[in-house]
């Protein structure tokens, strides 16, 4: 998922730009011919759960330093919640910063415009790039340049449980989002269980957007296009679905409750992820009979195209970093066919390479499930260096929307205007 970043951050970008740290412009000319010949020491920052995600990465780190015995990899795990400002710091400083650190794709245009990670194109790092399903490739790439690699994607699909569709005499999940706001009246009407719970969180708005057309700006025109027509009628839907077909919302613990509820056979159909799963299947509504979870894209709105964001992570390169050629080696090795599948395995995440979904990969239900969620819906977010803090002041607005507080209109303008100062020279379209 997302993360955003500081105002402060965004504002100093072309400042930091100046001053990031130097190093290899991502030149592979002097990498020695032979892999086996690459020798040193470099350090790995892994965002992944550290009990349930890192024994997986420790293991292939493993056979990583076997397969190339002259070079040392000093694992390092920081929390998804820090690596952020941790790694920005370093880099800026020069000091303390890792040779390759595992990105959310939603820091790439940043990282990138910052100066602090290094262009693979060229280098051994990008190998078989053809085998890389495109969406997850989308997300690696700014300015005609690829700064990363894909490691492991997910997108919003639409979770639903199958035996209260039924009950309410719903054949297939909604497929519009006037279909999904009329299937939760009837099946609140028909089962007593709501139709679904908002999440008030801006990051899943985007499909409401991206459904409908609409986007939080365009970088080619440089125009905001939050306040745009197609916005407000995403928005205008999303007030409706919080007013008639979800769940109350508590908006102070507002993902938690969803979760419970949903697991719990309390709500039918949730916008959520793949990382949800395992939890759902701890509920009474799963926990006993698995197949009735059921997966299904996103419905389309008003632009007739079921559209969601790509999420996951890419591994990228510091551009400071003392050993390239390692770094560059480490990338390709755990971004493997092989490496992909022991991680899908061990972990539950879906793979970025499409030789990677072997039938013992895809005998997890979640995998299998998202599969074809991704190849038809997903879609890289806006590339700009700003884009993760253009959700703080959207998720403020959006939130003061549902609550009856703001007209959509009103809302999204004031949005618009919150955005011009994260985007300068930007107008508002």
């Amino acid at each position: 998922m997302r993360r955003g970043v500081s105002i402060a951050a965004v504002v100093t970008v072309v400042a930091l730009t100046a001053s990031a740290c130097g190093g290899s412009s991502g030149d592979s000319s002097s990498k020695p011919k032979d892999p086996k010949d690459i020798a040193g020491t470099i350090t790995y920052w892994d965002t992944s759960d550290a009990a349930t995600e890192a024994p997986t990465y420790k293991a292939l780190i493993k056979q990583f330093e076997a397969k190339y015995p002259k070079i040392k990899v000093n694992y390092q795990n920081v929390p998804f919640t820090d690596v952020e400002q941790k790694f920005k710091s370093a880099a800026k400083s020069g000091k303390g910063a890792p040779d390759v650190v595992r990105t959310d794709v939603g820091l790439m245009a940043e990282y990138a415009e910052l100066g602090y990670i290094a262009p693979l194109d060229g280098t051994p790092a990008l190998k078989d790039t053809g085998d890389f399903s495109s969406v997850p490739m989308n997300t690696t790439r700014y300015k005609g340049k690829t700064y990363g690699v894909p490691s492991v994607t997910d997108t919003l699909g639409l979770l639903y449980n199958k035996k209260l569709l039924k009950k309410a005499g719903i054949a297939e999940p909604p497929a519009t989002w006037d279909e999904f706001i009329a299937d939760a009246k009837t099946i609140k009407q028909k089962t007593g269980a709501y139709g679904t719970y908002l999440n008030p969180d801006s990051y899943f708005l985007l499909p409401l957007l991206y459904s409908n057309g609409a986007d939080l700006a365009d970088p080619a025109a440089k125009k905001i296009t939050i306040s745009d027509a197609a916005a407000v009628q995403a928005l205008t839907t999303a007030k409706k679905i919080n007013d008639e077909a979800s769940m109350k919302v508590d908006f102070a613990n507002a993902y938690q409750n969803m979760q419970t509820a949903f697991k719990n056979g309390k709500v039918a159909m949730l916008v959520q992820g793949p990382w949800s799963v395992s939890d759902d299947f701890t509920g009474t509504a799963f926990s006993g009979d698995k197949n009735n979870l059921g997966f299904a894209p996103v419905p389309a709105g008003a632009g007739g195209k079921a559209q969601s964001p790509t999420g996951g992570h890419d591994l990228t390169v510091y551009q400071g970093s003392s050993n390239l050629p390692a770094s560059y080696l480490f990338t390709q090795f755990m971004t493997s066919t092989q490496s992909q599948i022991a991680i899908a395995k061990g972990t539950g995440t879906l793979p970025t390479r499409k030789s990677a979904y072997t039938a013992e990969v895809t005998a997890d239900a979640k995998i299998a499930g998202f599969k074809p969620i991704l190849e038809q819906t997903a879609r890289a977010r806006v590339a700009l260096p700003q884009v993760g803090s253009l959700f703080t002041p959207l998720a403020q607005n959006y939130v003061k929307i549902l609550q009856g507080d703001e007209s959509v209109e009103n809302g999204l303008d004031t949005t618009a205007k919150q955005f011009q100062q994260l985007l300068p020279g930007y107008s508002v379209g």
